[in-house]
């Protein structure tokens, strides 16, 4: 038990670790986004799949600049977005699609629409989807040995506590038998 509990509490602190990369990785994307496209992570609210990946990430990898949407026809945006969903396995909406393209329109990038800024953008959103993934395999990891711990089911029965927090929480408190 005391070997599991220490491996649990490494985990967590790796899990830290890499919540505090991610974070600074998604602030980077956010940053470089904001000079080619504006306010596109602020167009899907959808939780992280368990895998890690995210909506307006996965977006922003196809659509990195404004105009790349802009350039289309809104017909054309419309046809390629819900191809898009089909192919990334989202809902697709054709509202959620002409809004995109509406706000498009109005935005003004900073910098080019070029392979430079491509490979930029590109690098970002590798490196944050790499973070992700590492971050989902701790989280179900550090689960699935804390499972195995005889006060899981107590510290899981605790109001607000969920298959993320009771891990962490087992993980700093160790045994509270002693």
């Amino acid at each position: 038990m005391d070997e599991l509990r220490n491996q649990l509490k490494t985990m967590n602190r790796q899990f830290s670790f890499y919540m505090k990369h991610k974070t600074a990785m998604k602030n980077n994307l956010i940053g470089i986004l904001d000079q080619t496209y504006p306010g596109v992570n602020t167009y899907f609210d959808s939780p992280a799949r368990s895998d890690g990946s995210q909506k307006w990430v996965d977006f922003a990898s196809t659509y990195w600049h404004v105009d790349c949407v802009r350039k289309m026809s809104i017909n054309a945006f419309i046809d390629h977005y819900e191809n898009w969903c089909k192919r990334k396995k989202y809902n697709f909406s054709k509202s959620k699609a002409e809004e995109i393209y509406g706000k498009a329109k109005e935005l003004v990038p900073v910098l080019p629409k070029d392979d430079i800024t491509k490979l930029i953008i590109k690098q970002a959103v590798d490196q944050l989807n790499s973070a992700s993934i590492t971050v989902e395999s701790l989280r179900t990891l550090m689960n699935e040995t804390a499972s195995k711990l005889p006060e899981y089911p107590v510290v899981m029965a605790m109001k607000g506590v969920g298959t993320s927090l009771g891990p962490q929480l087992m993980a700093e408190i160790g045994d509270v038998s002693r």
